[in-house]
């Protein structure tokens, strides 16, 4: 079964989370989410608390088959700048699984530590203006090897599709789900 880390900081766009998590388990794929503090507690973008199921401490030696790294305007800041979040993400990068930011987190946390690479990606708003080290791309769902990006909370839904039909490997399974919570999938993507 493949498994996917949600990495959860401060701040992080609870949308973005919670709809990758539905979407990713209803298709029987393992989800982790992992707390980037010294709690499983973390307290979302708009004051809402949750309980992760690990900590990134308790994680760090695990692997998984993708890592998501939702945004916030104060949750990617967070993931950007704690090493341990900047050292698993590039220990996966490495090993050529899923790297997932959506929103913020494609500019602020990968872009912003060298872990672009190059690569074509899609955030939210004109950050990535202030970024050198990949190639934007005006699209809601941008693939590139192996770093899969979202623009936002609004195209949500297609980038956990997407995400969900690269791990399993066929699209049929992520279609009749979306048909089954009446969702046109898959959209138009780069």
């Amino acid at each position: 079964m493949k498994s996917v880390a949600v990495l959860l900081a401060p701040g992080f766009e609870e949308g973005e989370a919670i709809v990758t998590v539905d979407i990713l388990r209803r298709l029987n794929i393992k989800v982790q989410t992992i707390a980037c503090g010294e709690s499983r507690e973390v307290v979302s973008y708009h004051a809402i608390s949750v309980m992760a199921d690990s900590t990134l401490q308790a994680s760090l030696d695990r692997t998984f088959d993708a890592v998501v790294l939702p945004g916030g305007p104060e949750g990617s800041v967070n993931l950007a700048k704690s090493a341990e979040v900047i050292a698993f993400v590039r220990r996966h990068d490495e090993a050529g699984k899923y790297i997932c930011p959506i929103c913020s987190a494609a500019a602020r946390v990968l872009g912003g530590n060298g872990l672009l690479k190059g690569r074509r990606y899609v955030c939210s708003g004109d950050l990535w203006k202030t970024i050198s080290d990949g190639m934007y791309v005006d699209a809601d769902v941008v693939e590139d090897g192996n770093l899969l990006s979202g623009r936002g909370l609004g195209k949500v839904f297609d980038f956990a599709f997407t995400l969900a039909a690269r791990l399993q490997g066929d699209e049929a399974l992520a279609r009749e789900q979306a048909s089954h919570i009446d969702y046109a999938w898959p959209p138009g993507r780069v």
